[in-house]
Formats: C-alpha cells, sequence, structure tokens
C-alpha cells in the first residue's frame, strides 16, 4: 500500500540524509552527492511503501551507515582529520597572535606604570624563541611598537602541531592507495 509523502516526511526524510552527509566529509564530492542522492531516494522510495517512520528506523543510526560507507570506500585504515586540521589551523593561529599581542602590550603597560610621562625607546627581547624583538617609542606615555612577529620556531610548531592535531600524515597512505586503485576512490 502505497502512501503519499506529506511535507513533514520529506523534512524528516532530509534531516535524515543531511546527517549522514555531515559524516561523509572525507569522501570525495562527487562520491558523497551521489550517497546522498542514493540514501534519498531510497528512503522517498520506502516510505511510499511502509512509512516514513519506518523507513527511517530501517535506516538505522546515520553514524554506523557513515563509518560502513567510508570503510567500503576508503578502507578500514585510519584516515586524517581534515576538519581538526583545519579548526587547529585558524584558532592557533589566533590563539598566539593574540598571546604574544598581550605580552607586547603588558611590556608597554608595565613601562606606563612605572614612569606614567615616559618618553624614549625601549626594547623588549620578546618571549623567547617564540617572538621577536618589540620596539617600543614612547612620547609623553603614549606608545607605539613594531615588531613582536612570530620567529621561523612559532611558525614550525604551529604547522606541526596541525599535522599531529589533523592526523595529516594518513594522507600519504590515502594517497598510495588512489595510486594503487584509482577506482577504488573515484565516483560511481
Amino acid at each position: 500500500m502505497a502512501t503519499a509523502l506529506r511535507w513533514t516526511d520529506r523534512l524528516r526524510i532530509e534531516r535524515a540524509v543531511w546527517a549522514l552527509d555531515q559524516r561523509l566529509y572525507d569522501l570525495p564530492r562527487s562520491s558523497r552527492i551521489a550517497k546522498r542522492r542514493e540514501v534519498r531516494e531510497s528512503l522517498i522510495s520506502a516510505s511510499h511503501d511502509i512509512g516514513t517512520a519506518a523507513a527511517l528506523q530501517r535506516l538505522g543510526n546515520s553514524r554506523q551507515l557513515a563509518a560502513e560507507y567510508l570503510s567500503a570506500e576508503l578502507g578500514d585504515e585510519g584516515r586524517p582529520h581534515w576538519f581538526a586540521a583545519g579548526v587547529f589551523l585558524f584558532t592557533g593561529q589566533l590563539v598566539l597572535t593574540s598571546l604574544l599581542t598581550d605580552a607586547a602590550a603588558a611590556f608597554a603597560a608595565g613601562i606606563t606604570t612605572a614612569t606614567p610621562d615616559a618618553t624614549g625607546t625601549f626594547e623588549w627581547a620578546g618571549i623567547a624563541y617564540l617572538q621577536d624583538t618589540v620596539r617600543y617609542t614612547f612620547v609623553n606615555g603614549e606608545a607605539t611598537w613594531v615588531g613582536g612577529a612570530w620567529t621561523p620556531l612559532a611558525w614550525l610548531l604551529w604547522l606541526t602541531a596541525t599535522v599531529v592535531v589533523g592526523r595529516l600524515w594518513r594522507v600519504k597512505h590515502m594517497l598510495r592507495l588512489r595510486r594503487n586503485d584509482p577506482a577504488r576512490l573515484s565516483a560511481p
């Protein structure tokens, strides 16, 4: 017995498809789109036959289904975590830049606290190994400063931490898989 789909049924199906799609971001774009379409069409077809609630129940957990899709297409080996790497890449830079800027501003505040009408040029070596020398110019207690950039070691630590957080060393394995079996990672 076929039943007509209401708009609420369509929304429930789209929510299930969206939940699955959010867990498939490691797949190539074309493959992810194909999986999304396949699941949507299957759910609509099953909803006409047995109802939306039963179709969604038979679909199961989107996390398990996504894990099965990923395992089937990419294998069971560990994969890089691109989202984690991207989040760390940007937030790590913001946090370290904020820390170094606050440290430089604190040194300037210390000078103004000690001598409210300070005039002259002062230098601070910065945070060892992470920050270059900062040069402050005071005129009647008003400060301007230049310097305090990241050192090469700070950049290297930031990039190394991004690789570790995102487990990006696993990209080499994915590329080897793609080179050995190009059909495995291509869209159907």
